[in-house]
């Protein structure tokens, strides 16, 4: 006799009862079919792709008994390679697949195909159908299909994803026989072992009674036989809850993971308006058990926690699980500390996570939480950390995956020394919570308690910040709370599927979004869940991880005054917005009363005043305006005015404008410089000597103004790469080489040196000071006990004259020179050379070290008539060497090391250089003894020559 055991759910019929995402021509495929599929745009599952008009595209390929996912057609994202639907109407397409083992190539006989996968997504593929979609193909013979209830067996066990009932429920069972190539003879149907029907039509019915069972698991099976008695059999199971016990939640718990002892947790979910919710995980085989059936503790009809106590675990063993809610919505906790992701967490190394938990593969779908009993806390070296003062900040933003390779704590951890040397005080790390995907910025978070595993465990990053700390070094976490993307707990729980949006009862956040520049989920600042929430946020961090302030990413959006697309309205003074951020920030400092509220708002002036006045920094933008001085234009897309950068111009009374030349979401000076940049003559900015000598002119106008600073991530060093290279939010590379390169490292020993000179001498800190920036000559005075400063700068193209306006006669010294010169008139022109700059002080100071100023890396005092490429000295080398090179006319050069095998080990130049004599020092502290070859190309000169590593 013939036996088969199909656990499976029958999704993808043209059943009326149960609309589905995919349909098939002929109904029950096999894989010597001719197979249409039909999408369904409107149906859950393709919520992206809802009213999409563009071309719909799908990557696609087979399960088969070799593996799933195999012989998938073309790569993702690619239109010229991978299969274009066809619109039949609005949200409706179908895809005429034909034979399949023809359309997928499978042409190995042995291998069979059990399944055709789909994601369907967008022509630009940033929309997309979530999670995969399987269309089971059909073997010979009996194929039972369960046509009611709605039965899902995707996870191998039927208590995984029961049917639900109540207790007096009725169910209507249905199952037929398909045969295919024989015919069925009887059809029998079974409640846990009893025969309850049976036909011989192909179809049975049954009217289940739930109050004929007791409450719990009721196993359905069904057992098809054909005339040759071949028998095919499937199972399902058909929960009955139990009556909700009311019970209170106890004394000391909260939302989220509780750990009550080293052998029990006890789990609160906040979810009102939902009927029931049981517990699945790792501790019950994932399976439906009213074992785990939660309790309800209810203050109102709209502030109820389901809660459940779990004992007998095993001390410091990592357990998944989820909440099931309503018997249909399975979410993590919204609390928890960790994840597991199917979708990305394949992608994270051994080496970036070493012994990443599995995710339980098989046993259910979405995210799932991780909880872990008496975990060994983290011992901290430094308790007791003294936080630079406000206005002395000076902050590098950073984005882990964009400024280490291996895109890991541990390795950024290494890298504090080349961080502390530069003299920076904070350190700004772009959103590490769970986000969605892996290589993101960090704006798209669903787990805001979780740091993200793509950087490593949560310990590692707590001991990136001890180092901070014992570097003498702040952390501030950039908070991306204005939103949260639709994987999250927050949004799944209560979803709007008809209208693809959050629901209308939602406790966290607004359906429709309250301003024009939303790009998740929208929070309500105003709602009570939503007040617990971020107040739980900003103390869990600043708590559990010891960090010292936060940014919050557009916080202009904690509003619900609602503006549309109204930028106007967007942009007016929000009186209940300052309430929102003032609360937020109460609630911090009465946890922690010196942690930092940095705010990402750009609202009126009016507005920003009132939050400084109360002690919360604010981001001040001026890329523009000091790009457009660094390029030389006058005007542009703004002014080279950049005296916004001073809190006193503003008309604030406290320095706590955190003013900045770059930052994440702006384009990099010197890109501008190189591709834009103005020339008069024989001086042009294009020119990279001259595009990084204005760089430094611009860190001289900078650092010295009054108040807080951030720099972004290697613009010390000139980094030159577009921010839509090759997209906005795209990977970046990441060009440790810069360092290596003496023009780069003298405009990093500029901001170090700057840097030194703002942290260090209490004249930095004056509020008596002003700054004149609307002419090409722009100029800085302060005046302080400690001593005077003036600094004057020729932002033009051609040489031009400025009054100094000293604020008193006598000798005035020259930082970066350590000259002095006699002062006998205070308003005195002084004549400047485009680009040139000083700062003059009353009081000797250490002068920084010589000749950082000049970028000399050329002798242009030789007229260079032909190209040249030379061998490198010394040769063989360890582990640097001098490579010189010369180049007769302007031209791009490009000077690259390869290995034997013609792969690119690293890329030395790659820039438009000016006439000259060149020298290059080549680090191979990272490469392996042997042959290397260099070759440079300049313009149609090419040539390469050999050199030996030994180590």
């Amino acid at each position: 006799m013939k036996y088969k055991f199909l656990l499976f759910i029958i999704i993808f019929t043209c059943s009326e009862l149960f609309p589905q995402i995919v349909i098939t021509v002929p109904q029950f495929p096999t894989q010597n079919d001719s197979i249409t599929i039909y999408f369904d745009a409107t149906q859950p599952g393709a919520e992206e792709l809802f009213n999409y008009t563009g071309t719909v595209y799908t990557h696609t390929g087979v399960n088969t008994n070799l593996g799933n996912w195999q012989h998938v057609i073309g790569d993702w994202g690619n239109n010229n390679n991978q299969p274009a639907l066809t619109r039949d109407s609005a949200n409706h397409y179908h895809l005429t697949i034909g034979h399949p083992r023809e359309f997928y190539s499978v042409t190995n006989p042995a291998e069979q195909i059990e399944a055709l996968c789909f994601v369907f997504r967008s022509s630009d593929a940033a929309q997309q159908t979530r999670p995969d979609i399987f269309v089971d193909l059909y073997q010979p013979g009996l194929n039972l299909v369960v046509n009611s209830p709605e039965v899902n067996m995707d996870y191998g066990d039927p208590l995984r994803s029961p049917v639900f009932s109540g207790e007096n429920d009725t169910i209507d069972i249905s199952v037929s026989s398909i045969a295919l190539g024989t015919v069925t003879s009887s059809v029998s149907l079974f409640i846990n072992g009893i025969s309850v029907a049976q036909s011989d039509s192909g179809t049975v019915d049954y009217q289940f009674l739930a109050s004929d069972y007791s409450s719990g698991a009721q196993i359905v099976t069904a057992i098809a036989a054909d005339t040759s008695d071949l028998v095919d059999t499937l199972t399902f199971a058909i929960m009955i809850n139990p009556p909700v016990t009311d019970l209170p939640l106890p004394a000391g718990n909260v939302h989220g993971i509780n750990y009550t002892s080293p052998t029990s947790v006890t789990l609160a979910l906040y979810a009102p308006y939902k009927d029931y919710v049981y517990v699945i995980g790792d501790f019950n085989n994932w399976e439906v058990d009213s074992s785990y059936y939660m309790y309800r503790d209810e203050e109102s009809p709209d502030s109820v926690i389901w809660w459940f106590t779990i004992n007998n675990l095993a001390p410091g063993q990592e357990y998944a699980f989820q909440y099931l809610v309503d018997g249909r919505i399975r979410i993590g906790d919204p609390y928890t500390e960790k994840v597991l992701d199917p979708a990305n967490d394949q992608y994270i190394s051994d080496t970036t996570y070493p012994d990443l938990k599995p995710y339980p593969a098989g046993k259910t779908s979405e995210i799932v939480s991780v909880l872990q009993t008496d975990q060994q806390p983290y011992q901290w070296q430094v308790t007791n950390f003294q936080r630079p003062a406000k206005k002395d900040l000076v902050i590098y933003e950073l984005l882990v995956r964009d400024f280490v390779s291996t895109h890991d704590y541990k390795t950024l951890t290494d890298t504090l020394g080349y961080l502390k040397d530069l003299g920076i005080n904070a350190v700004e790390l772009m959103p590490v919570m769970e986000f969605e995907g892996n290589e993101s910025w960090g704006y798209n978070p669903n787990f805001n308690f979780a740091p993200d595993k793509y950087y490593g465990p949560k310990n590692d990053l707590k001991t990136f910040i001890d180092s901070c700390h014992q570097s003498g070094i702040a952390v501030i976490f950039d908070a991306p709370m204005n939103d949260i993307f639709n994987s999250s707990p927050l949004a799944r729980l209560y979803w709007d599927n008809a209208n693809n949006r959050p629901a209308a009862d939602n406790p966290w956040l607004n359906p429709i979004p309250r301003h024009p520049y939303n790009v998740g989920n929208d929070y309500n600042y105003e709602s009570p869940a939503m007040k617990y929430y971020i107040d739980r946020f900003t103390k869990f961090w600043l708590t559990q991880y010891h960090i010292d302030g936060y940014r919050f990413d557009l916080s202009k959006g904690y509003t619900q005054t609602y503006s549309g697309n109204n930028v106007d309205l967007w942009n007016q003074y929000d009186q209940s917005r300052i309430n929102n951020l003032e609360r937020i920030a109460d609630n911090m400092w009465a946890i922690d009363p010196s942690a930092y509220v940095i705010l990402e708002h750009f609202a009126v002036n009016s507005e920003e005043q009132v939050l400084s006045n109360y002690g919360m920094m604010l981001w001040g933008n001026m890329n523009c305006n000091y790009n457009q001085a660094t390029m030389g234009y006058p005007s542009g897309p703004c002014s080279w005015d950049f005296s916004g950068v001073s809190y006193i111009v503003r008309n604030w009374n406290n320095p706590y404008l955190l003013g900045y030349m770059e930052s994440h979401d702006e384009e990099r000076l010197m890109f501008k410089n190189l591709q834009y940049g103005n020339s008069h003559g024989d001086y042009n900015i294009k020119h990279f000597s001259t595009a990084i000598q204005r760089i430094k002119e611009a860190a001289a106008f900078f650092f010295t103004v009054p108040g807080p600073k951030m720099i972004w991530q290697f613009g010390e060093l000139g980094y030159d790469v577009s921010i839509d290279d090759p997209c906005r939010t795209c990977n970046k590379p990441i060009l440790w080489n810069y360092y290596d390169d003496p023009a780069r490292l003298k405009l990093y020993k500029v901001f170090k040196a700057l840097i030194n000179l703002k942290k260090n001498d209490p004249a930095f800190e004056s509020g008596n000071f002003s700054i004149s920036a609307s002419g090409a000559q722009k100029r800085i005075n302060i005046y302080a006990s400690s001593m005077d400063v003036t600094i004057i700068g020729n932002f033009d193209v051609q040489s031009g004259t400025i009054d100094p306006n000293f604020s008193r006669t006598g000798r005035w010294y020259d930082y970066f020179s350590g000259d002095s010169i006699d002062v006998s008139g205070t308003h005195d022109n002084i004549s400047l050379l485009p680009g040139e700059f000083h700062i003059y002080t009353t009081v000797k100071l250490p002068t920084p070290e010589g000749d950082i100023l000049n970028d000399i890396q050329n002798n242009n005092d030789q007229v260079v008539t032909e190209y040249s490429l030379e061998q490198n000295f010394p040769n063989p080398f360890n582990p640097s060497t001098i490579i010189k090179f010369s180049i007769p006319k302007e031209v791009r050069v490009n000077l690259s090391v390869y290995d034997v095998l013609g792969a690119k080990v690293q890329e030395l130049k790659n820039e438009v250089m000016e006439p000259g004599y060149y020298e290059v020092n080549f680090n191979a502290s990272a490469l392996a003894s042997g042959v290397y070859f260099y070759r440079i190309k300049a313009g149609d000169f090419i040539q390469t020559k050999k050199m030996v590593l030994v180590k």
